[in-house]
């Protein structure tokens, strides 16, 4: 018997068909030893009495795709083993690596799948055992096998520049083609399967100065003769690319800083061809008579030159230098100049590059020339004497004004101005002799005593004219004081340790060595705890805060007394008080307000302040809800032309003559009861009161004819259905007065009317009691026999 197994690789299946069912069997390698595998003759044949060797195991690798993203396990393979007749006594049983994890194995086809994804890079390959034993028995029938399930690569990673990015450099004015840098990206796919890991290099950006090779990533110079000077530095953008740069490859960037270092290719040039200087013709030996420089476009060493006197006239009387950190040329004086011998020198100067590159001797000389013209200006001499001074002789008993002896002195000015001489009084403190101002002669001023004084010892100065003016000499008799008024602001919000101002100081006299100035905190508030003074040592001083928290309710204004003292003698001293203001400030503190504050009541805590503020803001909206409600009552329920203007009294104050009020009614009819009128009947409104008196106008008695009761109830019945067909009456119930007496009645007017759509229970049989001037009413009102429709 032996096995047999099948995986996606064509020849595992075609070796499947070779091996025999039976009797013959396959050989093959096996992975781990490479060696022809036998069984043990002793393994006894479970399936018949025969013994003989059992047959080889034949493996192959087994392989996997990477990252498979399918919903359904992968298969990979299938094991079978002759002994199985597909009668289900059989079992395949899987280990080794993933065995239970990864890979699964149907027990009765031999089945082999991977159930995850998985990742070349993370392993590539797993190392399997198979296992063919009885289902009931778990006797092996076939010997254990190893196998591996090698896991194929895909193209899922990009190439990487682990050193990127790069900072290379390569001399300016390089030829073409040379070699700036070797860049190399790396691929984490498999390099022994496929184009995956196959990386091609290109430039993205950087064309046309440089290129790199596609295969080896060597970035080279496209371009000769690149100048520094122009452009020193250069980002070049390299990507590498797998696939061998076909479509569909992953690719990745990095960048490459490429400087073109210095070659000394720049000759130095003198901005100026002629250089003209003017020095004292009183200027030290060894001092600098001036400087110059020749521009050179290199740096570094390539730029350094030395400088050389080539000709000129007066040799000897200067030497020029180089100085190493600016590279000028320093022209120095070797000799006293003298103006009246000569007034000016003429040199020719060389700058020369210190270090010259042989690759660049073609660009020219490395070399330039200079002219430097020196003028000597003149300076005023002291006189000076034609003959030393010698032993003069006189007598002790000579006259006063005897001459002695003279003296002589020249200026070598050319200007040859006139001398002046004098005595040193400090050596003829008696004044025994005086010397005349324009000649020089010396004589006696004074009687003489030879054993009073034997030898006199006299210095005569020599002084030109130009020398005679005598300055005023300053001596310190002024203290510094502040250079101006300061205006100091102190944010509220300041730290400690902040400067607030820099003060500077200001002395009228004139020292030589000029001013220092010493700052420092009067007495009174040196140990203050607010501020502090710091000396800068440049004639100036700094304000310094010693705590936070100023507040400009607690104090708006500080005074701070300072001391400056000079550096006189004898030094000088003034108290200068600066005033420092307390401001609020904002963030970048720039103040907003300064100055006192309202003072603010702090008995109240914050819970109180608030308490008090919401009974306030309470009350005065009870307030306003109060007003609001009482305009609301004031205002009408409906509009102004909507009013309802029932129940409305129109009167009437006519006593006669009211003719011109032809509106309201008609005074005709109220003056002329015979008068039969035909009242109007309104057109578009159909009146609805109902008549009481049921007859035609021809039928109708007349007023004269009937008792006064009945005239005067059929003359308001009457005046009623006018107003109610009248379209120029008053609407709804309106009350009309008219000054009707009746006929022939003596009484003033009396009208009392009731509607008639009103039902009156009150008894007015009280009115008969009135006398005669209430008959009317209680005929009207009253219960008698003839009842009316009032009744």
């Amino acid at each position: 018997m032996g096995w047999c197994c099948s995986g996606i690789c064509g020849a595992l299946a075609l070796l499947a068909l070779l091996c025999p069912l039976r009797e013959r069997g396959c050989w093959g390698l096996n992975p781990s030893s490479g060696d022809v595998e036998k069984s043990p003759h002793s393994d006894p044949d479970p399936w018949g009495a025969l013994h003989r060797h059992k047959r080889s195991w034949v493996w192959n690798q087994f392989f996997v795709l990477e990252e498979f993203t399918g919903n359904e396990p992968l298969y990979v393979g299938k094991l079978h083993s002759d002994v199985d007749k597909g009668d289900g006594k059989v079992k395949y049983v899987l280990s080794g690596e993933g065995s239970t994890s990864i890979f699964t194995i149907d027990e009765n086809t031999g089945d082999i799948h991977a159930t995850k994804r998985l990742d070349r890079e993370a392993q590539a390959y797993y190392t399997l055992q198979a296992q063919a034993v009885d289902r009931v028995t778990n006797i092996p029938v076939e010997p254990r096998s190893e196998f591996v399930v090698k896991v194929q690569d895909i193209n899922d990673n990009e190439p990487k520049f682990l050193d990127g990015p790069y900072l290379a450099g390569v001399p300016e004015m390089s030829p073409l083609g040379t070699m700036v840098v070797q860049v190399a990206a790396t691929d984490a796919d498999d390099p022994t399967y496929g184009n995956s890991a196959r990386v091609v290099y290109s430039i993205i950006h950087g064309q046309p100065y440089f290129s790199v090779e596609p295969k080896t990533g060597v970035i080279r110079t496209a371009l000769p003769n690149m100048d520094r000077e122009t452009r020193d530095q250069y980002v070049l953008v390299i990507q590498a690319k797998d696939m061998v740069g076909q479509m569909g490859g992953l690719s990745g960037t990095t960048s490459v800083t490429v400087t073109l270092t210095d070659v000394n290719d720049n000759p130095p040039r003198f901005t100026h061809k002629n250089y003209q200087y003017t020095v004292p013709e009183s200027l030290p030996v060894q001092s600098v008579v001036a400087k110059i420089r020749a521009a050179d476009e290199d740096i570094g060493s390539n730029a350094e030159m030395d400088y050389r006197i080539m000709d000129g006239d007066g040799p000897g009387m200067f030497n020029i230098t180089t100085d190493e950190n600016t590279q000028d040329g320093v022209i120095i004086l070797l000799k006293p100049l003298d103006f009246e011998t000569k007034s000016s020198f003429f040199l020719r100067i060389e700058a020369t590059n210190r270090n010259i590159d042989s690759n660049f001797l073609s660009a020219g000389p490395f070399s330039d020339t200079t002219s430097v013209r020196v003028t000597v200006d003149d300076v005023n001499e002291p006189p000076v004497f034609s003959t030393p001074l010698g032993k003069m002789v006189v007598s002790e008993d000579a006259r006063v004004g005897t001459s002695i002896g003279r003296v002589s002195a020249h200026d070598p000015d050319t200007s040859n101005n006139a001398i002046r001489y004098s005595i040193d009084r400090n050596t003829d403190l008696e004044r025994f002799f005086n010397v005349d101002a324009l000649s020089g002669v010396i004589s006696t001023a004074k009687p003489l005593d030879r054993e009073a004084n034997l030898i006199h010892n006299l210095t005569v100065f020599a002084i030109d004219s130009r020398n005679q003016s005598l300055p005023v000499t300053d001596i310190n008799d002024n203290a510094p004081v502040f250079a101006i008024d300061y205006e100091t602001i102190l944010c509220e919000n300041a730290m400690p340790g902040q400067v607030i101002q820099t003060v500077s100081a200001v002395d009228k006299d004139e020292l030589l060595s000029g001013h220092r100035f010493y700052f420092a905190l009067a007495a009174p508030v040196a140990g203050n705890l607010n501020f502090t003074l710091r000396d800068n040592k440049d004639n100036t001083a700094s304000v310094l805060t010693k705590r936070g928290g100023f507040r400009r309710r607690e104090q708006p204004v500080y005074r701070l007394p300072v001391l400056i003292v000079d550096s006189g003698s004898p030094a000088l001293s003034s108290t200068n008080t600066l005033f420092v203001r307390v401001c609020d400030c904002d963030s970048d503190s720039v103040a907003l307000s300064c100055g006192a504050v309202a003072y603010t009541a702090t008995g109240l805590s914050t819970g109180a302040l608030v308490a008090i503020l919401g009974c306030i803001i309470t009350l005065l909206v009870m307030v306003l809800l109060i007003v609001t409600m009482r305009r609301r009552r004031k205002e009408p329920l409906i509009l102004e032309e909507e009013r309802d203007i029932r129940e409305n009294i129109v009167r009437y104050d006519d006593e006669g003559g009211g003719e011109e009020d032809t509106e309201a009614f008609d005074m005709v009819t109220l003056r002329n009861l015979n008068v039969i009128r035909d009242p109007g009947v309104r057109r578009d409104v159909t009146p609805d009161t109902p008549t009481f008196f049921h007859y035609s106008s021809s039928a109708r008695p007349a007023y004269k004819s009937l008792p006064d009761n009945v005239v005067f109830r059929e003359f308001i019945w009457e005046r009623l259905k006018d107003a109610d067909v009248d379209p120029s009456a008053p609407p709804y119930d309106s009350l009309q007065t008219y000054a009707f007496e009746g006929s022939g009645s003596v009484a003033e007017s009396l009208s009392s009317l009731e509607s008639l759509s009103t039902d009156s229970d009150q008894n007015y049989d009280y009115l008969s009691n009135w006398g005669p001037r209430f008959k009317k009413l209680a005929d009207m009102y009253g219960n008698s026999d003839g009842a009316t429709v009032f009744s």
